[in-house]
């Protein structure tokens, strides 16, 4: 789910590495088309589940890359800027960490 409370204008922490998590998630994307290839082969269960936590794992490194990259400096330009917006991004941040260990 996108969100469009930020400005177009407005640069996020990651974007220093940008091709990095672009080049990672069209890992996962491959590996999504991979599974798919095994289900339509009828391939044995347990090789598909194994690939299914390994793109697990893919998208929790993306994740848990995103998280740090927000911490380290939304978070923190947010803190510098008040505490009330410091604030907000923590919560920001709390709420995300939660919806990652509900999934």
């Amino acid at each position: 789910m996108m969100s469009d409370e930020h400005s177009e204008h407005e640069h996020h922490g990651y974007i220093h590495r940008k091709d990095d998590y672009l080049k990672r998630l069209r890992r996962i994307e491959g590996q999504a088309r991979g599974l798919q290839r095994m289900v339509e082969d009828e391939k044995y269960c347990i090789d598909i589940l194994t690939q299914v936590s390994a793109m697990t794992k893919a998208l929790q490194a993306v994740s848990l890359g995103l998280l740090e990259e927000h911490m380290s400096h939304c978070v923190i330009d947010a803190a510098r800027e008040s505490d009330e917006a410091g604030q907000a991004k923590v919560k920001e941040a709390t709420e995300a960490i939660a919806r990652l260990v509900r999934s």
